[in-house]
């Protein structure tokens, strides 16, 4: 008997379609790199993108427990000299607010060229209106 081992020609793609309204932002982001990663099938292989897609939305109405909306700051650099900029939680949802689940998927996601490339399957949007109803997304509750 042998051990099956996924490729591009015989992986499956389906599509998730994940309402952000009043969930917790680093709960949901878990779940959702599970799904990118492809960790939620039976056929998981670690060496190649075997993942689904997830297309969230109501980005905006994501919630964060405590004292976090005061206190976390998003950090980062431009990469000139003397580029370090900080953004609190608040203004930081008030300019982009889908910024906050991609920043904490892409923290849980793997680092390297599979990591990038299975994070491009990530779809966030504003409000509950997305591009991809032709692709038929399945509701799922996280």
């Amino acid at each position: 008997m042998t051990s099956f081992m996924a490729n591009a020609s015989n992986i499956e793609r389906k599509w998730y379609l994940v309402d952000a309204e009043g969930k917790t932002l680093g709960r949901l982001a878990s779940e959702i790199a599970m799904i990118l990663n492809g960790k939620r099938k039976p056929t998981y292989t670690p060496h190649v993108d075997c993942g689904d897609y997830v297309v969230v939305i109501n980005a905006e109405k994501i919630k964060i427990t405590g004292g976090k909306g005061s206190e976390y700051t998003h950090i980062y650099h431009t990469g000139y000299p003397g580029g370090r900029r900080e953004i609190s939680f608040k203004d930081l949802m008030a300019k982009h607010p889908t910024w906050p689940i991609q920043l904490a998927v892409k923290g849980m996601m793997p680092k390297g060229k599979l990591g990038r490339q299975k994070l491009k399957k990530l779809k966030v949007y504003v409000g509950p209106e997305h591009p991809h109803t032709a692709q038929m997304p399945e509701k799922i509750e996280l």
